[in-house]
């Protein structure tokens, strides 16, 4: 099973990563401001939907958030 003191982790540590600010990911994310904080405390986990948005404003999959793998980026490809 996922953990999700593992996910708020990894969002976290991305975000710095890429000199974002965690508060204004979630805000256009469209997620609460307390919803890392819920995730270490309380084991609150966000939706998928809210999820996506995460990895996608993150440039990571979301496999990588849950710690289903090592591998932070995504090959992207543009089809023509």
């Amino acid at each position: 099973m996922y953990n999700s003191q593992d996910l708020a982790y990894r969002i976290k540590t991305i975000a710095k990563s890429k000199n974002i600010p965690t508060g204004t990911m979630l805000k256009e994310c469209g997620v609460g401001k307390n919803s890392l904080s819920s995730m270490q405390s309380t084991g609150h986990y966000p939706r998928v939907d809210k999820l996506i948005k995460i990895a996608d404003y993150l440039d990571c999959s979301i496999d990588y958030l849950l710690g289903r793998t090592d591998i932070v980026s995504i090959n992207k490809t543009e089809n023509n």
